[in-house]
Parts: C-alpha cells; sequence; structure tokens
C-alpha cells in the first residue's frame, strides 16, 4: 500500500482534527484519525476508554490504531497526540511525510477549554498541558518534516501552507 501523504503530529488543540479534511479535500485524497479509529475499535469514545480502562489500556489502543493506520492509510492521517511517545510509532514515521502542528500554551489551552473535562489533561489541567507539550515537544520537532505554526491560521489557511510547505519541503 502507498503510505499517508501527510501525517499530522502534535498536542491536543493544535489543530490536527481541523485540519486534515481539507487538507485532504486539496490533495484529493482521504482524511483517518487514528483517535476514532481508537473509539471504534473500543465500542466507545476515547474519553470512556481513558477513564473506565486506564491510560495503559489507552495507550495500547492508540499504539495499534496508529500502526495500522500507517501501514494502510495513503492519505491525510492525523495521529492522537501520545502516539508519539510510542518507539514503533517513531519508526513507522521514519521517512514519511510527517507535519507537526505547533501552537504555543495559551492557543492551545484556550482551544481545549480548560474548564471542562478533557480525557488529555486530568487532574491539574494548566499543570498537566505544561507538563504534556514540555514532553512531547522534542519528539515532535524531531519526527516532523515540516513543522507549522497553528496559532494565527484558520483550518483552510492552514492546509494550503502545509500544502505549499510539503510540495517545497519535500521534493
Amino acid at each position: 500500500m502507498t503510505p499517508p501523504v501527510a501525517v499530522l503530529i502534535g498536542p491536543p488543540g493544535a489543530g490536527k482534527s481541523a485540519v486534515g479534511p481539507p487538507l485532504a479535500a486539496r490533495l484529493g485524497v482521504a482524511f483517518r484519525e487514528t483517535d476514532a479509529d481508537v473509539g471504534t475499535a473500543a465500542g466507545k469514545p476515547v474519553s470512556d476508554i481513558f477513564i473506565d480502562d486506564g491510560e495503559s489500556a489507552f495507550r495500547e489502543l492508540e499504539r495499534a490504531a496508529a500502526a495500522e493506520a500507517l501501514r494502510e492509510h495513503s492519505g491525510v492521517l492525523a495521529l492522537g497526540s501520545g502516539a508519539v511517545l510510542d518507539a514503533g510509532v517513531q519508526r513507522l514515521l521514519q521517512g514519511l511525510p510527517v507535519v507537526y502542528l505547533a501552537a504555543d500554551f495559551g492557543t492551545i489551552a484556550r482551544r481545549i477549554g480548560l474548564d471542562r473535562p478533557r480525557v488529555v489533561v486530568p487532574g491539574n489541567p494548566r499543570g498537566r498541558l505544561r507538563a504534556m507539550l514540555d514532553e512531547r515537544r522534542p519528539l515532535y520537532e524531531r519526527l516532523a518534516a515540516v513543522t507549522v505554526e497553528t496559532d494565527d491560521l484558520d483550518p483552510d489557511e492552514l492546509a494550503a501552507e502545509i500544502t505549499a510547505r510539503l510540495t517545497q519541503d519535500l521534493q
């Protein structure tokens, strides 16, 4: 099977779910999200998996969904934000057109809404989010072929920029 034409990585709230569909439309390919795959495989929402079954069960489902999608999907693929923590997923990403959607703390905090429960930031939301960003940012940066700042752009503008960058940077 042909590898993905773009793999979107980044923290929650960076814009993977929002930019994926317009990017796929611009590139004339299908869009797939591994978080949706995880929910389908478990038969319940991702937030319920995390709460009911625990983080380790969620991470195993996330790893399996990412590995399967990276092998099977030839369009635009949005990986769950924690999928990059797995060494096997990191190996599968090598040589692929990986796009890191970067955003600053304030943008992410606003987009995910720290005043409501969200699976990826349980407990102390601000502290957990900061720790998550500090832990994952170096991985996102290392794995990315292209990095795009998402703070001030809407999904269509991001899709246009990513399309241009993929064409320019990956040829």
